[in-house]
């Protein structure tokens, strides 16, 4: 086993790669602006690699990958490595809280690979090693950003290759950046320029669930939302982009939270939103109700606290999102291998 040098060009489903502590830390902000953020986001989901992978071709065997001791799940659920080769899942590598590496075994010959780190922690990367040369290899695939709360970060998911958006990331064969935050969506306008300022060839915004807690009224939540949208246009104006309202969470469906909103308002304002961009001339924006993604029936069947999907929830999730969702829009492919 040979020690294999990398660099921040080797992440794929980063905002930024930081030097940290001796290693590489790859994060889901841009590292140098993350005191422009709250706290809750900066220090805490924002740290977590829901997405993120290292991708790199090789002929080895054996990798081995060591990082700082990974912190205690915050479900109580352990952390996984994934390994996928052309979006197969090969094998997974449990790491309980502590671990300090993750081995793998691979099929013999040339292969790209993209081993998917875990989804609840951050992770300090030390060292890759293999047992055969290893070498960075750009990503052609089309470029999907999805932007979200805790629902889209995916921590309870049984892995990391098997978050919903990196199921239909693998299944349609797309590169995948995942802008899932635990409680962390409040359609802040710093999102929308990181979102405007990142390469993408579609984008998906499935919002307002956080907001429900009461950190927006209909009277700011509606032009957050269009204003999120004309912000991200600014640099991405004929991308497909979908505009996703929140899947079932029956507390609040009809009931008013503190500052008076429902989960029944906030689809209308979505759709409403989407109705008025597209008049004033947005041809590449579609609306999907959140119902049809995950529905109260389901969230009954597969939640145990009304709101997040368990992990077979989000493969049924991942089901559900890539019909209602990718088969609406004019998703790229690549046109070559």
């Amino acid at each position: 086993m040979q020690s294999i040098p990398i660099d921040p060009s080797w992440f794929e489903g980063a905002v930024s790669v930081a030097e940290v502590d001796g290693g590489l830390l790859p994060y889901r902000l841009p590292w140098e602006e993350r005191r422009l953020h709250h706290f809750a986001l900066a220090d805490g989901a924002a740290l977590m690699a829901s997405g993120v992978r290292l991708r790199f071709a090789t002929e080895a065997q054996t990798l081995e990958l060591t990082f700082a001791p990974l912190p205690p799940h915050w479900t109580g659920l352990g952390h996984h490595f994934d390994l996928t080769i052309d979006g197969e899942l090969i094998a997974g590598c449990p790491t309980p809280a502590g671990s300090t590496a993750a081995r793998f075994s691979l099929p013999r010959g040339e292969k790209t690979v993209e081993i998917w780190f875990p989804q609840g922690a951050p992770v300090t990367l030390f060292e890759l090693r293999a047992d055969g040369a290893c070498r960075v290899v750009p990503d052609p695939r089309p470029r999907w950003t999805t932007y979200g709360s805790s629902i889209t970060h995916c921590v309870r998911a049984h892995s990391p290759a098997r978050t919903w958006p990196a199921i239909v990331a693998r299944k349609r064969g797309l590169n995948l950046t995942n802008l899932g935050y635990g409680g962390q969506c409040h359609l802040e306008a710093l999102a929308g320029t990181m979102i405007r300022d990142l390469p993408a060839d579609l984008i998906t915004l499935k919002l307002g669930i956080n907001t429900i807690g009461g950190s927006m009224a209909q009277r700011v939540f509606y032009p957050a939302v269009t204003g999120l949208v004309r912000l991200i246009r600014e640099k991405h104006p004929a991308i497909p982009i979908a505009l996703i309202s929140p899947i079932a969470y029956p507390p609040n469906e009809q009931t008013s939270n503190a500052v008076g909103v429902t989960m029944e308002g906030m689809r209308r304002d979505i759709e409403e939103a989407h109705r008025q961009l597209v008049a004033l001339g947005d041809e590449h924006l579609i609306y999907v109700n959140g119902l049809e993604i995950f529905d109260e029936a389901l969230l009954a069947h597969y939640s145990d606290d009304q709101c997040h999907p368990g992990a077979d929830g989000i493969e049924v999730m991942a089901e559900r999102f890539d019909h209602a969702v990718m088969e609406r829009l004019p998703v790229p492919v690549l046109s070559s291998p």
